[in-house]
């Protein structure tokens, strides 16, 4: 038998919303047949900061076991997903941070020809969702990597009505991670395995 599909799945969370869409998507992942890695990238916030919001401070402690992502995480992925709130339309700086140290494997090409795809959270409707996957998508494009978005593929994306990836409109926190999400998120871990699946076994093939 073919070792199974490797993907991590990679994000930032300050108050726990992304976290919830990772867990949905590592569920669907896994039950794909994928060996699945779940990673946060470091917090670049100072600790007063995060000690003077309840929810923050709170999430802070529940993550706290949840081990931090380095380089080596996309070097053994085939494919990696990534998870962000939206900062004004764009990915929070600390998942922005985590990818701008991964310089060296790029110019080494060690990032090309993997599969990547996104997911997010933003406070309101129309809160920049769409611009965020976007923009963390550019940074995927000079990676040589393979973009994999949901598009409407699954009925469950008419329901959740984001081609792009996952998403959840969070409000200030009191709106918790819906079904719709966590199906939504479950279907890209899978739709993400079938794809990086047959682009491992097409990449073998063609070297061999």
């Amino acid at each position: 038998m073919s070792e199974p599909t490797k993907v991590a799945v990679i994000y930032y969370s300050s108050t726990g919303t992304v976290y919830e869409l990772a867990k949905s998507i590592v569920e669907g992942a896994e039950k794909a047949g994928a060996e699945v890695r779940l990673r946060k990238v470091a917090e670049l916030a100072p600790a007063e900061a995060i000690a003077a919001n309840a929810g923050w401070a709170s999430h802070a402690a529940e993550t706290q076991d949840v081990p931090v992502a380095s380089g080596e995480d996309i070097l053994w992925a085939d494919a990696v997903i990534l998870g962000s709130p939206t900062r004004f339309g764009n990915v929070a700086s600390q998942l922005k941070q985590f990818l701008d140290t991964l310089g060296p494997l790029w110019a080494q090409g060690l990032l090309a020809d993997k599969v990547y795809s996104g997911f997010t959270a933003t406070s309101t409707k129309h809160g920049g969702q769409e611009s965020t996957l976007l923009a963390l998508y550019n940074t995927i494009h000079h990676f040589g990597g393979i973009v994999v978005a949901p598009g409407y593929t699954d009925p469950v994306k008419f329901a959740d009505g984001n081609p792009y990836g996952t998403s959840h409109v969070a409000g200030q926190g009191d709106l918790p991670v819906d079904d719709t999400a966590r199906e939504a998120g479950a279907y890209q871990g899978r739709r993400v395995v079938r794809i990086a699946t047959a682009v491992k076994a097409g990449l073998a093939a063609s070297a061999g």
